[in-house]
């Protein structure tokens, strides 16, 4: 199953960093948030990554090129251009990288990578959350639900899409950055039919209004309920946050007990 992460939006209220890279580029502990959301699906056995690229999307396609001689140690023969890598550490990640619009909002980035999905049953994210959430269950949840998608209902602040649960976990209503009620909101982490395509119109569509509150209103939306760490990196003040975690060795997203200090690497 392929993850797909939206990584194209122009991350304006972190707008210190994003002026010189995409948001899916701030670090985290030396690494990109982006790196650290892959590493999670990967933990779970989700090694097939599309990147939904945008803006200075040229600079996260440089980041994956460099990728392998920025994380091994190698001789170069200057005469000939040889390299030779020593010790190969090696990640058994397949990425691709597709320009799905400057202006392109959610929903018109996901139709753009129909080709790239074919009719398999995929997963979207985006580029600027870390939480703990297992995905092992969260696809399990799909696969029980036959709905046509299953969103991550997670309990942070107002400022985010409200999600109506009921008993029965299917989604009664979804809206966008309303007054919280039930104190449930979008925490990404989508599983998705490929018949979801259909409920997109343009690249102007936003994946979070008409297609979710469509799929909603007919029955075809549920919720896998997060009670666990999510932390969405909007602000400078988020990062900062998330920084002083991973320093601390207190980072519930990396899946390991005691995560490297920034600088020293995390693999």
């Amino acid at each position: 199953m392929k993850t797909v992460i939206l990584a194209g939006g122009f991350g304006t209220r972190l707008s210190e960093y994003t002026k010189v890279i995409p948001k899916p580029m701030v670090e985290i502990g030396g690494k990109p948030i982006l790196w650290h959301i892959m590493n999670h699906y990967a933990h779970y056995g989700y090694k097939d990554f599309v990147i939904a690229l945008g803006y200075k999307g040229e600079v996260i396609k440089n980041y994956f090129l460099q990728y392998y001689a920025q994380n091994n140690d190698f001789t170069i023969d200057l005469s000939t251009g040889k390299v030779s890598y020593i010790q190969e550490h090696t990640q058994d990640w397949r990425v691709t990288l597709v320009d799905t619009g400057a202006a392109s909002l959610t929903g018109g980035r996901i139709l753009r990578l129909k080709d790239i999905i074919g009719n398999e049953d995929f997963m979207v994210t985006y580029g600027d959350a870390v939480s703990d959430v297992n995905i092992a269950q969260l696809v399990e949840k799909y696969r029980q639900s036959k709905t046509l998608a299953v969103v991550t209902a997670v309990h942070p602040t107002a400022r985010f899409g409200e999600i109506q649960i009921d008993d029965d976990d299917f989604v009664r209503s979804f809206k966008e950055k309303p007054q919280v009620n039930q104190g449930w909101i979008n925490g990404g982490f989508f599983v998705l039919s490929p018949r979801v395509f259909d409920y997109i119109g343009n690249d102007l569509t936003t994946f979070e209004r008409e297609p979710l509150e469509r799929l909603a209103a007919e029955g075809q939306l549920k919720t896998y309920r997060h009670e666990g760490f999510w932390q969405c990196m909007d602000t400078v003040r988020d990062r900062d946050l998330l920084n002083q975690m991973w320093d601390e060795g207190n980072a519930p997203w990396s899946l390991t007990p005691n995560p490297s200090p920034r600088g020293e690497g995390c693999e």
